[in-house]
C-alpha cells in the first residue's frame, strides 16, 4: 500500500480533507495532511486571529512540506487542491513525489489564461492593495460563487462555517494572477520541460468559477517533457469544491487509480 500526502488549499485547512483520509485509510493506505505553516490550529482559531498567517511565504511552505516528505522511507504519491495543486507542482518539480495529482489547481508562473469567473472570484482580495498585507477571507456570498457555486443556498453556507478561513492576500497579489506581469523567474516558477518529474493528473471541475477548466487544461498542456506523463481529465458540472460536494468519492478513486496505475 502508498502513502498518500494531501496538500490543502487556501482559504481552508487540512480539515477540508476530513472525508479521504478515512477513505484511502479504509483501503489500506497511509494518509498525511499537512498544514502551511500557521495553518495548524483549528478552523475557529483561524478566524478569531488570522494574524499568525498573513505574512506565511510559499518558500516557507514549500520547504515546511519538503520537511515532511524527504522523512518518509518512501516517496509517496502527492495530491493538492486549488493552490496545493500549484505546491504539488512545484514539489514534483523538485524530485518530490512517486505520482502527483492535482485538482482544480491554481497555476504556476506562466499560465495567462484568466477567465471572467476567476477574475469576479478574486476580485474580493485584489479590491484593495493594502490586502496584500493581511489574512483576507471571502463572506458566504463570495464563497458561494468562488467555491460551491453548484451547492444550495444551505448546503453552501454549512460548508462555509465548517471550513472557510482567511489567507494571505499576498499569495493572491504576489504569487497568483500578478506573477505572469513580474520579469524573472517568481516563487511559483516551475520547469514544464523537466524530464524527471513525477507523472502528473490534472483534474478539473468543469463548472469550477475560480479555477476553471481553461486554466488547469492550459497549466497541463504548458508540461512538455517527452519521458514523463502530464494528463488532463475534466468532470462535468463540478465545482471547486469538488472534493467535498456529494459525489467526491469519483474524485477520490479517479485521483487513486490513476496515481496508483501510473506511480514510479
Amino acid at each position: 500500500m502508498s502513502t498518500i500526502v494531501l496538500i490543502h488549499g487556501l482559504w481552508v485547512t487540512p480539515r477540508s480533507w476530513e472525508q479521504w483520509v478515512p477513505y484511502y485509510e479504509a483501503k489500506g493506505h497511509t494518509v498525511l495532511t499537512p498544514a502551511y505553516p500557521g495553518f495548524e490550529v483549528e478552523v475557529e482559531a483561524l478566524r478569531a486571529d488570522p494574524s499568525p498567517i498573513a505574512t506565511v511565504t510559499v518558500p516557507e511552505t514549500v520547504a515546511h512540506l519538503e520537511k515532511i516528505i524527504t522523512a518518509l522511507p518512501e516517496k509517496p504519491i502527492l495530491m493538492g487542491h486549488s493552490f496545493g495543486g500549484t505546491l504539488t507542482q512545484l514539489l514534483l518539480d523538485r524530485g518530490h513525489g512517486a505520482a502527483g495529482v492535482v485538482i482544480d489547481s491554481a497555476p504556476p508562473e506562466g499560465i495567462h489564461v484568466t477567465p471572467p469567473s476567476q477574475i469576479r472570484s478574486l476580485f474580493p482580495i485584489l479590491n484593495n492593495p493594502a490586502k496584500r498585507h493581511q489574512a483576507v477571507g471571502f463572506t458566504h456570498e463570495q464563497w458561494h460563487y468562488a467555491f460551491t457555486n453548484t451547492l444550495s443556498e444551505e448546503d453552501s453556507r454549512a460548508a462555509y462555517d465548517r471550513y472557510a478561513i482567511p489567507a494571505p492576500g499576498s499569495w493572491v497579489w504576489a504569487y497568483g494572477l500578478l506573477a505572469n506581469f513580474t520579469p524573472g523567474k517568481q516563487e511559483t516558477w516551475v520547469n514544464f520541460h523537466n524530464e524527471d518529474r513525477a507523472p502528473l493528473l490534472f483534474v478539473a471541475g468543469g463548472a469550477d468559477h475560480i479555477m476553471p477548466p481553461s486554466v488547469n487544461k492550459s497549466n497541463a498542456h504548458h508540461y512538455k517533457g517527452k519521458t514523463t506523463i502530464t494528463e488532463y481529465r475534466e468532470l462535468p458540472g463540478r465545482s471547486h469544491w469538488t472534493c467535498a460536494e456529494p459525489g467526491w468519492e469519483q474524485v477520490a478513486d479517479t485521483a487513486l487509480d490513476w496515481a496508483l496505475a501510473n506511480a514510479r
